[in-house]
């Protein structure tokens, strides 16, 4: 028991003056470098949206996106999409890389068993040498806290590659309904195509008959023919856009779309609530991204430690224990157990700068990390101010394009009846009908992008990633 007490002192020893001092700048997070608050758009007056009663980070994205179908296109490709994958496998790797990391703090203990058979000249007999124990190779003494700041440093790594996968999550699950909403709007305006073709085609029938009876002069029947062709080069589109959308669908998902998925609403029959603002500084807890910068701040300001401690003297420890014989049989009988202790001390004198460097470049990727983070903080300012400024302007750029689209209507109706009696020519009634398909275009494509804004003010305010309580995320 007193061998083994005579062993084992220089070890705790040696972890216990590990790590007195750390050389690292005391971290203090920068100042936010933006606004107190964020911009409004004057003039403006509220949507008649109905108004989240919670903060978008807080709300799990099976609430924010009631559309059945949309919501199993998200789980598919929360589940199956590849980029996503990637940066679960980031995250393991950078646990694995701090794990190793963080085992440098510890001594490694080996156990060993050797044997050796030696000749002398002559006639004497061989000997034999037999040895068992265990040791301890090269442990650092971290007086200085060189390989403790590594840690942290390999700690912050990995903490931020777990941000940046939040990240990859909250932007695949915009881009998915982003995507989904287009390819409702192009269902739309395919529908109102074939609807606006069906209705040309019609006219032109009927202009064919006029003009044969010479009520028409060929002018009037060529613009028929025009509008016509107009509306089938539209459906020619919207059919490749269409098909465009579902193979964005399918690469975002990571599988081909299943044909048992609920069936969704329409674009018209969409509506996502308005989203209150916060403060400028709940970015800062809200968006992965900024915190994720925040994390490769502090491993920086870590390895500023870690280069401040190569001035000093690096201590390193070697021992070992155990038992030898010239028999096998002896090798742990009472008198055969011994134990060694090799502390080696290397003070580092000329290196022509190399140490100096090794700060500097530290420092220098600590600013570096400042600046990003600054900019993370900025670009995050910039995303909420704009999407702020679209929730606050779309919904009465649609009320207003809507009102354009009815009004054309009733231009068309009532240039089609004063057509037919003979007051109005036939190049009003075409200008009122191509006039009206666009008026009806464009209100769909502004129905869009308020639900894209929408959709884009939930992602930039942190919104996807928190899950429901009875529900695990994901993986």
């Amino acid at each position: 028991m007193k061998k083994m007490k005579n062993v084992l002192t220089p070890l705790v020893l040696a972890l216990t003056l590990a790590g007195c001092v750390n050389l690292a700048p005391r971290y203090e997070r920068p100042a936010a470098p933006v606004a107190g608050a964020f911009p409004t758009v004057e003039g403006t007056v509220h949507s008649g949206n109905p108004v989240a009663n919670e903060a978008p980070s807080s709300i799990a994205w099976q609430r924010f996106f009631v559309d059945a179908r949309l919501q199993k296109l998200i789980q598919l490709a929360l589940e199956n999409n590849r980029d996503l994958r990637v940066s679960i496998l980031n995250i393991e790797q950078a646990r694995a890389a701090f794990q190793i990391q963080r085992a440098a703090r510890f001594p490694a203990i080996n156990a060993g068993l050797t044997a050796s058979r030696a000749s002398t000249a002559g006639d004497a007999p061989l000997t034999s040498v037999y040895q068992a124990g265990v040791s301890v190779t090269a442990f650092e003494l971290d007086l200085f806290g060189r390989v403790r700041n590594l840690s942290d440093a390999a700690l912050a790594q990995y903490l931020a590659t777990e941000e940046a996968r939040k990240t990859a999550q909250i932007s695949l699950i915009a881009t998915v309904a982003n995507t989904y909403l287009t390819l409702l709007a192009d269902k739309e305006l395919l529908d109102l195509t074939q609807q606006t073709l069906k209705t040309r085609e019609e006219s032109l029938r009927l202009s064919r008959l006029r003009f044969e009876n010479g009520v028409i002069s060929k002018l009037d029947l060529q613009l028929a023919v025009s509008l016509v062709e107009q509306a089938r080069t539209v459906l020619a589109q919207q059919q490749r856009l269409i098909a465009q959308d579902t193979n964005a669908l399918t690469l975002l998902v990571g599988q081909t779309i299943p044909d048992s998925l609920p069936p969704g609403a329409t674009l018209a029959a969409t509506n996502l609530p308005d989203l209150p603002a916060g403060m400028p500084s709940d970015l800062l807890s809200a968006r992965p991204d900024v915190r994720s910068a925040e994390q490769q701040l502090i491993a920086a300001n870590a390895d500023i430690g870690a280069a401040r401690a190569n001035y000093f003297p690096r201590i390193s420890l070697t021992g070992s224990a155990g038992s030898a014989s010239s028999e096998l049989s002896g090798l742990f009988k009472g008198g055969s157990f011994g134990w060694s202790f090799a502390p080696q001390a290397i003070l580092p004198l000329f290196d022509f700068g190399a140490r100096r460097a090794g700060v500097e470049s530290a420092v220098a990727g600590r600013d570096i990390a400042v600046a990003r983070y600054e900019k993370a903080i900025q670009s995050a300012f910039r995303e909420v101010s704009d999407a702020l400024a679209g929730q606050a302007t779309f919904s009465e750029q649609l009320r207003a394009q809507q009102a354009v689209a009815a009004a054309e209507a009733d231009r068309f109706n009532l240039s089609d009846l004063r057509y037919r009696n003979g007051t109005a020519s036939y190049l009003d009634l075409l200008d009122a009908q191509r006039s009206l398909f666009t008026a009806q275009q464009q209100a769909i494509e502004a129905n869009l992008a308020r639900l894209q804004n929408q959709v884009t003010l939930y992602r930039v305010l942190g919104g996807g990633w928190s899950e429901p309580a009875n529900t695990t995320a994901a993986r």
